[in-house]
Order: structure tokens, then sequence, then C-alpha cells
């Protein structure tokens, strides 16, 4: 008995973001939208009529604007296309259990058998962009190919409404010539190591046995080589446990102000902290993210003896990433992240210690605040620090802030 063809489907929304909007807004339909405003933000999602004129995501503003000076700008709705996103996960679940949410507008799809119940491939496709479509009135691009990564280019070629299947038998020749900027863990270091060597598709790849590549490249020359066979066993996840947790903040204006650093600091620590209690784990690895007035990122992270979900902890290590940065120039963006997951046992030391005393105190009160926030909204209550940023001017609203020492329960 033959064993059965292996088919990895990638569905991928259209526009997702700008569909919604010109869905929900009859009259923006036929329209450049693009959805973002303010002048230091960034497009999060361009209508394919906008993009005719250039604009495409994680562009500026400003220059959206320029290019597209007739557009219409629209502010996020997260909570709108995360309601959306689950109506769209609700429809593939009618094909197969076995589904991976990529993100917010794309999902894997493990299709192996699926022939039995809904056709050829082809059939099987077209069947879900019109559940899809069904479902929540936009629509999709689907790709279907022998492995994940095939299936997931496959999905971006005919886009909008696309659809465009990979048989095994095409595999070979697809590959041969596929751009080897489309091969996925091909940067653009390693396209740059590429294009000097005169290698442009993934047949050049092979004209080179694996060893060179792994001296070369190391392990992700490996990787490569493979992919330009075809070769990928990665499945299909139906879920992860998360890896990480975390939150940033891109300021109207570039600033150096430490109280306001602080202040969003604090933020992003109740907003994470938050996250990871609900999820019933803590972690022990702390990031502090910063972007500066001229684009140069730059990341601190410390790993802490032992796991935390406190918001006084995250917050109080960000404050000390913050010093041990010291920054000179002025901060466009700040974020705090939290990582090295592991299950949250809530285990106290049996010695009446300081840390003790302190990690008591710190559940006690990140308990009560989220029980009234998830009653009353997560604007009932705000710490001091936050309660003051609003103001507009912590040093005026808090005079006394500076003698005293930062405390994540100030004001609670």
């Amino acid at each position: 008995m033959e064993p059965m063809q292996r088919w990895i489907m990638h569905i991928d929304m259209d526009a997702f973001y700008a569909s919604i909007e010109q869905m929900d807004q009859p009259a923006f339909r036929g329209k450049p939208l693009i959805v973002g405003e303010g002048p230091r933000s960034v497009v999060s999602a361009a209508s394919y009529e906008a993009r005719k004129f250039g604009v495409h995501s994680a562009m500026p503003i400003i220059k959206a604007r320029k290019l597209c000076p007739d557009g219409i700008f629209v502010p996020v709705r997260m909570k709108r296309y995360v309601e959306v996103s689950r109506m769209v996960m609700n429809a593939l679940r009618a094909f197969s259990p076995i589904i991976e949410q990529a993100s917010v507008d794309e999902a894997y799809l493990d299709a192996t058998g699926l022939e039995r119940l809904f056709g050829k491939p082809e059939e099987l496709a077209q069947s879900v962009k019109n559940t899809v479509r069904e479902s929540t009135g936009l629509t999709c691009s689907v790709g279907m190919a022998p492995v994940k990564f095939l299936a997931k280019i496959a999905s971006d070629i005919n886009k909008p409404d696309g659809m465009k299947i990979i048989y095994p038998e095409e595999v070979a020749a697809f590959l041969q010539a596929l751009p080897i900027g489309k091969i996925p863990g091909v940067g653009k270091r390693t396209l740059d190591v590429f294009t000097a060597m005169g290698i442009a598709t993934g047949n050049d790849i092979l004209r080179f046995p694996r060893e060179f590549w792994e001296r070369r490249l190391g392990k992700a020359g490996i990787g490569i080589w493979q992919r330009a066979q075809g070769i990928d066993s990665t499945p299909v996840e139906p879920y992860t446990d998360p890896k990480s947790e975390s939150a940033e903040h891109t300021f109207a204006e570039d600033t150096l102000d430490r109280e306001l650093l602080h202040a969003w600091l604090m933020r992003h620590a109740e907003r994470v902290s938050a996250k990871v209690r609900s999820m019933g784990v803590k972690g022990r690895t702390i990031t502090l993210k910063i972007k500066f007035y001229d684009f140069q990122s730059i990341t601190r992270s410390r790993t802490l003896k032992e796991s935390t979900d406190s918001t006084r902890v995250l917050y109080m290590t960000g404050i000390s990433l913050l010093d041990s940065v010291s920054p000179t120039k002025k901060v466009r963006l700040i974020g705090l992240g939290l990582s090295c997951f592991t299950a949250s046992t809530d285990q106290l030391s049996l010695f009446g210690t300081e840390t003790d005393t302190h990690a008591k105190r710190d559940k006690a009160l990140d308990a009560a605040i989220d029980h009234i926030r998830k009653r009353f909204g997560t604007t009932a209550l705000m710490r001091g620090k936050i309660f003051a940023s609003q103001t507009g001017n912590i040093k005026n609203s808090c005079p006394n802030a500076r003698k005293k020492p930062a405390s994540g329960h100030s004001g609670a």
C-alpha cells in the first residue's frame, strides 16, 4: 500500500485589515484606504487600490500621505480584526482539526487525506475559499503543496483571491526557477552572499553540495540547501506554548523625559504581567527595547534567578535596564517583554524573608487589580505612575516623584 500523499494548505486573507474596513464601510470600497493614522505611525495595512500608489505596510504614514494624498486613513481597530479572525479560523475547522494559526490573518491546514471528503486539491482549495467568504464576506488566497514552506509561497502567487496548487511532480521545476530571496531562511545578509556568488535561483544553490553550504553558512546553509530540493518535514502545529509576551509604545514626539519613560514602562509592565498571569505562566527573562529618533534600535535583557509574573518586579527590572542604557539620544519607542516561560506554581518559601514579604504583597496587589479590572474594565483602576502620565506631565502632577524610590505599588 502506497503512503498517503502529504498536502499542506496555507490560507492568507487578502489585505485583511483594509478589507474589513471596506466591508464595514461601503463608502470606502473601491477607494485607496490605509489603516493607520497619526504623523508618527506606520501603515498597518493598505487596500489594493492604495498599493497602486506604492503604499505598503510598515511604511511611515507621512510617506504614505505623500504617495497617496487622496487616500482614506483610518485608525487600527484590532478588536474588530481579531473578531473576524476567529470567524476565519472557525470556518477552517469545518475541513480539518489540524490548523495552525500563524497570525491574525493567516493559517496552515493539514490537508492530507482530505481529498476523500472534498475532492481533488483544486476542489478542496475552492471549497475553503468559498466557506471563508460565506462566513466573513472576505476573500482569501490559498496555496497547496506537499510541504509547508511551498504552501506559503504558493498562496502569494495569484493574490488577491488567488489559488495555486504545486503538485509533487512540479516541485523540482518550481524550485529551480524560484528567486532565491523567496526561500525561507534567506535574509538580507544571506542574500548579499548569494548575489556576490552569482546565485539567483533555487537551481543555483544545488550547483554546490551540502557540505559546501554547511561550511559557508552553518546550520542555516543546510536548511536552505534542503529547501532548494523541496525538503521540509515541518508539521502543521495546532497549538504551541507561548514563548514570550511584550508591549511597546511609539511616542508622538521623541523624548528624553525619564519620568515619561518610567510611566510607559509601568504601563507595559502592567499589561505584560496581567497577560502572563491570565495564561498561568511566569517568565525569567525581562527585555527592554528602545528605538531612538534616528531609528537605531537596541535591546537589553536580564534573566532572573526565579520566574516571575509580578508587575513590580517587571517594572523595577525595566527601570534598571533603562538606567544601564542611560540614553542620551531622544527615544522614539520603548518596549518591555517577558520570556522563558514556566508554569506558574505560586509557591513561596516557608521562611519569612523580606523577599517573601514583597512576593506576597505583589501577588495580593496584582490579584486585586486583576479582579477589579476584569469586573469593571481595564481603566477602572490605575497605578499612580500611569495616572500621573495621563495628565500630560508627571513632574507637575507628582512633584515628589524624584524624591521617592520608584515603586510598582504607587497609588494602587
